[in-house]
């Protein structure tokens, strides 16, 4: 695979690192880069999310990608790689920041996923000319870059002390919007979170916050609620955006047989509408 230098002052959609405290030298990618300036989110959260920050990360991305917003993180474990896949399902673009160099994938398992980043027109990038191991340090550094290419950030879940939590740090310091996810009071993944809305942070419940803000010109381009293709798939799609998630509720509410519902829910997670969360959980896509 190709890497490719480029440099903040000389490539249009780079050109917000050159601006911020510590700016990189040179960003090394393999993939593609957009060429201009595009409204560009980064999404980031724990490594080990809730099922309510699966499911709030999956919907985030996969909605912002579906309206032409690049969705940036940082490919780790949890969050950041939810974030990446949902991106790609709604046929989007996603580039991911390591902390090593791009000649090695880090963690090595999401080498799959880096691969697919790339063959659907986005990137792969650090600062650091190969070869360069992930270190600590490099963590925290990154998260500058991460921040500094987007236009806003969101963090989904972060505990109260959170390598996350300095993504907000940087993106405060460059001036970014930063956009936080209410989470359970109760909850040690969202203490960080809710610290953050105190100080003044946007909350957001869904991704037209998040347009408002950044790109108020995307809000026309907003997607039909889906619909069914029977009365029983349209009113499991009703109850989903009533917020009911687990499969057995769901089959009580719509009064049908056991074995229709699950032949519905199969044509529906076949089809797209809907997706699996596990343990008997669904949401829509």
């Amino acid at each position: 695979m190709k890497i490719n230098r480029a440099t903040p002052e000389k490539h249009k959609y780079l050109h917000l690192l050159g601006v911020i405290p510590t700016p990189p030298a040179a960003i090394y990618f393999t993939g593609h880069l957009p060429p201009e300036r595009v409204p560009s989110v980064a999404i980031v959260g724990t490594r080990k999310p809730t099922a309510y920050g699966k499911e709030v990360t999956h919907k985030l991305a996969f909605e912002l990608a579906k309206r032409g917003v690049v969705v940036i993180s940082g490919l780790a474990l949890g969050t950041d790689a939810i974030a990446h896949r949902a991106a790609l399902d709604a046929g989007g673009t996603t580039i991911a920041v390591l902390a090593n160099s791009v000649d090695t994938i880090y963690p090595r398992s999401h080498k799959a996923l880096a691969d697919e980043i790339i063959a659907n027109n986005g990137a792969v990038l650090s600062e650091y000319e190969p070869p360069r191991e992930a270190r600590s340090y490099q963590f925290l550094a990154r998260n500058r870059i991460v921040s500094g290419l987007s236009d806003a950030i969101v963090i989904v879940e972060a505990a109260a002390r959170s390598g996350t939590l300095s993504t907000a740090t940087h993106a405060l310091d460059q001036g970014k919007e930063v956009f936080v996810v209410p989470g359970n009071i109760t909850s040690p993944l969202s203490a960080g979170c809710n610290a953050l809305l105190k100080q003044g942070a946007h909350p957001v419940t869904q991704v037209e916050d998040i347009l408002e803000v950044i790109a108020p010109e995307l809000l026309a381009a907003q997607t039909m609620l889906p619909l069914g293709s029977t009365p029983l798939e349209s009113r499991i799609i009703e109850l989903l955006q009533a917020g009911i998630r687990d499969g057995d509720a769901l089959q009580q509410q719509t009064g049908a047989a056991p074995s229709e519902f699950s032949q519905a829910i199969t044509m529906m997670e076949i089809n797209g509408a809907i997706r699996a969360l596990g343990a008997n959980q669904w949401a829509l896509r």
